[in-house]
């Protein structure tokens, strides 16, 4: 009985205390730790730094190419006739003097090519912070549109109950409360509308961040973005990851080119071998040793073609990514214009709602007094306090417009970076993997590459 007793004021205990945390209040979030949420827990980022350790890699294999190659080879013959065996060892050293600088040029376009890929890490991470910019704000938004439907609603259900009760002592008539009734069908619809969309915006928020929002902070102040819409198209066409990266791109490009031109100069290679030889291996005693070393001098003749075929390749391959240059500086600029000016028009749709609100409560304050003196109609209350309503909702969405153009046109001027907004999570080190392996190290299994490992699965996430 004692027992029984005992357990249950343990089970009332336990109750009490789970109630009591999920009474505790959840830390709202704020729009800088969605960015760093979302910088951590992205997927995209994740691949394209392992996109970008096989770039690294290339490096190495273009290093691994500059040096000497040593094989051992080992064969065994067998007789037939003569019933003998043969069997041989052999030590082959190859290394390349001179190829016209072939391989050179394939290391420094590998190079190039890295630090392209460094490039389009970062607008990647642009376009992760933006996405969970612009998550947030449509959750913001809609929660403050949903906010206002259910007080829009709760509104017209007193005043139906009020046009209900006049209705009851001859002061309204039944169009007055049909009108009543209709206008709560048409709130509750756009409430339920409301609340899909936020539901819809939650589900985008967990796509692009990485979970689903808790109560979400004003957004706060609104944030720095260059002063005049010149120097934001300086940034975008300078200083752009896009553009840096296309930048190391034509690089890359120019140095094939090169490459392609080196495969029509002779080669000159250093070749060396010492072997060990086994003869009727059936007497250990019958073997003989051999080393020589000798100089290869190949020049390319004829081949059906192919060599100025590689070079007409690498020279519209540069064409091609210069034109691609150009073309990303003129989408870099249309950004740059298109968020200047959604900005601008989203500042005065801003006031332009203070005003409207203020002047639409004004007069519904004013159409409810005339009302109950018997000079306005319900529906002159309703339509007066429908244009109360679109007046908040107007000014709620250009305040989520506002940011989200404001972080765009950061975005375009190649300013929405983890650094540039000084966001307090751990940065990926872009160089780190390459400085331990970029020199082709022999060694796979090093402390220092493990410790790489590491660190690359849990950056972001610390």
């Amino acid at each position: 009985m004692a027992l029984r007793l005992f357990g249950r004021a343990r089970g009332v205990m336990l109750a009490t205390t789970l109630a009591a945390i999920a009474a505790l209040p959840v830390q709202a979030d704020s729009l800088r730790q969605v960015m760093v949420d979302a910088y951590r827990n992205s997927n995209l980022l994740e691949q394209n730094r392992y996109l970008l350790r096989i770039q690294d890699e290339g490096v190495a294999q273009a290093v691994a190419q500059l040096r000497p190659v040593l094989s051992f080879v080992a064969s065994m013959e067998r007789d037939l006739v003569n019933n003998t065996s043969t069997a041989s060892a052999s030590l082959v050293a190859e290394y390349l003097i001179y190829d016209g600088g072939a391989r050179g040029f394939a290391l420094e376009a590998a190079e190039e090519t890295v630090l392209a890929a460094r490039q389009q890490l970062v607008a990647l991470e642009q376009q992760v912070l933006f996405d969970a910019v612009t998550a947030y704000m449509n959750v913001w938004r809609d929660m403050q549109i949903v906010g206002v439907r259910e007080r829009n609603v709760r509104v017209i259900t007193q005043q139906l109950r009020a046009a209900r009760d006049r209705f009851e002592v001859g002061e309204d008539t039944r169009t007055d409360v049909a009108q009543a009734e209709a206008q709560l069908a048409t709130a509750r619809s756009q409430l339920a509308a409301a609340q899909g969309a936020l539901e819809i915006s939650r589900e985008l928020f967990n796509l692009a961040v990485g979970r689903y929002p808790n109560n979400l902070n004003n957004p706060g102040s609104i944030p720095n973005v260059p002063r005049t819409e010149a120097a934001a198209q300086a940034l975008a066409r300078q200083e752009h990851p896009a553009i840096q990266a296309l930048q190391h791109e034509v690089a890359a490009a120019e140095l094939g080119i090169e490459q392609a031109r080196a495969g029509l100069r002779p080669q000159l290679s250093l070749n060396g071998r010492a072997s060990e030889v086994f003869e009727n291996t059936a007497n250990p005693n019958a073997e003989g040793s051999a080393a020589s070393i000798g100089l290869t001098l190949t020049q390319p003749i004829y081949r059906g073609g192919q060599l100025m075929s590689l070079e007409r390749q690498s020279r519209a391959q540069a064409a091609a990514v210069r034109f691609s240059l150009n073309q990303q500086v003129r989408v870099n600029l249309q950004g740059v214009g298109n968020a200047w000016a959604l900005m601008n028009i989203a500042a005065a749709q801003i006031q332009a709602a203070d005003q409207g609100i203020e002047a639409a409560e004004l007069a519904f304050a004013g159409v409810q007094e005339e009302a109950s003196l018997g000079a306005r109609t319900t529906l002159d209350v309703l339509d007066a306090e429908q244009d109360v309503l679109d007046a908040r909702i107007g000014r709620i969405e250009a305040q989520a417009d506002l940011y989200q153009y404001s972080y765009q046109l950061l975005a375009a001027a190649g300013l929405l970076t983890v650094e540039a907004l000084n966001l307090n999570v751990p940065e990926y080190d872009p160089a780190a993997y390459a400085n331990l392996f970029s020199g082709a190290p022999s060694r796979v299994n090093s402390p220092q590459g493990a410790q790489l490992d590491s660190m690359l699965e849990r950056v972001g996430r610390d």
